[in-house]
């Protein structure tokens, strides 16, 4: 890669934290986001020491805007679109199912693709100022990463049909009332980290184990595969393609 698009440690708490370095892109997932991804979840997976991921954005505007539409604009058909929708809900679903406890600091907006990875997580903590919505509706299109899956498992039905169906985004102390975000805070410290993740990585490894355990005995990979097929119907549809090319046309002016 010509830039660090992902930067990656594991500080004196053995948290592995993955942060999105694309500021100018609104920290957007394209395909060399996803593989370092793959790369960490796997880290994660394989070093026992570890007792929590850590997910955010570099930057204080955006936590990530989703899928970087001025690379994905180019896929036109079902089969282009759920070979890139599939690999990041497979990625997605690996989150999901990590061994250890997930967090997703919001550091600013989180729209789309970037409510979807906050969903994977099994909590979410977000700045005052940050700004997150479901707003694929607007291009015509669902989850495509297989988002409303595991928004289904985090927050009441209620809360999922009204964030998926509005479209419209909301303030971190919004969410908090729909139950999406966990804590709203004027800024993010380690202490409040390990506060939350007091206890040995053996037993939060084995917390962890019963969650896992119900999301597969409720077939959570093969709904969010059942979703990501669905978006990719809708994303060859000119309604799609059309409003995509209204959205990346105003970001030109």
């Amino acid at each position: 890669m010509t830039e660090t698009k992902v930067h990656t440690h594991i500080d004196e708490d053995q948290f592995f934290w993955f942060t999105i370095n694309r500021p100018d892109k609104r920290n957007a997932i394209d395909y060399d986001v996803m593989n370092e991804l793959i790369s960490s979840l796997k880290q994660v997976r394989e070093n026992h020491a570890i007792r929590a991921f850590i997910i955010t954005g570099n930057g204080n505007q955006s936590f990530c805007s989703g899928g970087d539409l001025s690379v994905f604009h180019a896929l036109h058909t079902k089969e282009e679109a759920y070979s890139m929708l599939s690999k990041m809900g497979e990625i997605l679903y690996d989150l999901m199912t990590l061994p250890v406890p997930t967090v997703a600091l919001i550091n600013g907006t989180a729209i789309g693709g970037g409510c979807e990875i906050a969903a994977s997580c099994d909590q979410r903590w977000a700045v005052s100022h940050a700004k997150l919505g479901f707003v694929q509706g607007r291009l015509g299109i669902t989850t495509g990463w297989g988002g409303a899956s595991m928004l289904m498992e985090k927050v009441p039905h209620a809360s999922a049909i009204k964030m998926l169906s509005s479209a419209s985004t909301y303030t971190a102390s919004e969410a908090v009332e729909l139950g999406f975000i966990q804590k709203a805070v004027s800024f993010f410290d380690s202490q409040s980290l390990r506060e939350e993740f007091a206890v040995s990585s053996a037993v939060l490894r084995s917390y962890k184990k019963s969650f896992i355990s119900k999301w597969e005995q409720s077939a959570l990979k093969e709904r969010m595969l059942a979703e990501i097929e669905q978006c990719s119907i809708l994303w060859e549809q000119d309604e799609h393609h059309d409003a995509v090319k209204v959205f990346l046309e105003n970001k030109k002016k």
